[in-house]
């Protein structure tokens, strides 16, 4: 990751870390009930937390040494939300927006800047489309560790599954999809080596058919063949239309052969585990049962954990009573249940292509010619984010930040 010192081999591998320079950390939320799988749940928690006062309300809130209900801060940006002391919060809940929680894990997060500890409003300043989130994933040695770098429309909490720090990459660095987030020079490089135009979405294509694991942090062959780029770039392009829903295409992704995962036994109010069975391609949600589920889909793994386990564990753990956390739907609600047949369907079809992409992670240096071209090392400004305000934010208890 970023930091590391390690002198570059002769022609390696560049590290995304160069070619697409601004990233930044984690969000850090502090609570996790300002989070939840379903928009009603944090309505009613926020309903609960307004309606209590005093040392209540403190307990309520689980404060933290960057957030108190006396904690002044800014409205994040693009989010109409209050900016007095939480302390004296009385009015309805703001609307919750979708966040990337983890990966494949799209859930409901209150924008509420009182709230999260770290919110990174540099993100919030260019998320919108047709933004996309690059989230390159901590380092885990091993096959089964999984992709190093997913994408996504949503804003990312950008942690990673085994704990590990990871870094978030903005496509664009400012709204609107201007100015990609790339290294000065490399877009008219890369067009140049290729023959052919080669635009921000290529690029990203591309990452993600190629980007490999390091210690140092993902690395991104450049091949010298053309064919194997465009190839590159085509896998590239599927599997991002995969993990963006399908938003690419305009149509939603689908196993190969009509196979679609259904619902065979109903998922109970309550279900205590998640099991698999791979003869006979069957997921057991307590004692409800899907299938088709292709192992590729049980198998699928990020920062080397199973993605399934963990979305399902993210669902059904149980939390303490009395707190804001153990507010949530009183049984599995419908909605999760289709969205557990749409993620099943996007895992099977990306772990179905990962002997596909481990051909062009394989080859391939580029470090050399960057360098002579120019492109490396790239320039400190490249790393630090664009000024984007053209409005003026408001601040603390209301009264307009400084800019």
């Amino acid at each position: 990751m970023r930091g590391v010192t390690q002198a570059p081999g002769p022609d390696e591998a560049p590290l995304l870390d160069e070619l697409m320079p601004w990233s930044v950390a984690p969000l850090r939320f502090g609570r996790s009930w300002i989070a939840a799988p379903d928009a009603r749940t944090l309505r009613a928690r926020w309903d609960r937390l307004v309606a209590a006062g005093g040392a209540e309300r403190e307990a309520l809130f689980r404060p933290s040494r960057a957030r108190t209900p006396s904690s002044a801060v800014a409205a994040l940006p693009g989010q109409r939300t209050g900016t007095a002391r939480f302390a004296r919060e009385s009015g309805p809940c703001p609307e919750p927006v979708r966040v990337a929680r983890g990966p494949f894990d799209e859930q409901w997060l209150l924008p509420d800047h009182r709230l999260i500890d770290v919110a990174r409003p540099e993100l919030w300043r260019v998320a919108g489309a047709p933004q996309v989130f690059a989230v390159e994933q901590g380092y885990v040695p091993g096959e089964a560790a999984g992709p190093a770098l997913l994408v996504t429309a949503a804003l990312p909490e950008g942690r990673s599954p085994a704990g590990r720090p990871g870094r978030i990459r903005p496509l664009f660095r400012r709204p609107g999809g201007r100015e990609p987030n790339l290294a000065p020079g490399l877009l008219p490089f890369l067009s140049e080596r290729y023959g052919r135009e080669v635009d921000a979405a290529d690029w990203l294509a591309w990452t993600l058919a190629a980007a490999s694991p390091s210690p140092a942090g993902c690395r991104v062959p450049l091949p010298e063949d053309p064919d194997v780029w465009s190839a590159g770039v085509r896998l590239g392009r599927e599997l991002a239309d995969v993990q963006l829903g399908g938003a690419l295409s305009g149509a939603r992704p689908r196993l190969p052969g009509g196979r679609r995962p259904y619902v065979r036994a109903a998922v109970p109010a309550r279900p205590a585990d998640l099991s698999y069975d791979p003869g006979a391609e069957v997921l057991g949600v307590g004692e409800g049962r899907i299938s088709p589920v292709p192992v590729e889909a049980w198998e699928f793994r990020v920062g080397g954990v199973r993605v399934l386990e963990q979305w399902f564990e993210r669902r059904t753990a149980p939390a303490e009573p009395g707190t804001l956390e153990a507010v949530g739907p009183a049984a599995w609600p419908q909605e999760w249940t289709s969205e557990l047949l749409g993620l099943v369907t996007a895992l099977a079809l990306l772990g179905a292509r990962e002997p596909e992409r481990a051909a062009f992670t394989a080859g391939g240096g580029g470090r050399a010619a960057l360098t002579a071209a120019g492109v490396l090392p790239v320039p400190d400004r490249a790393r630090r984010p664009a000024s984007v305000l053209d409005h003026q934010e408001e601040g603390p208890e209301g009264q307009f930040m400084l800019l």
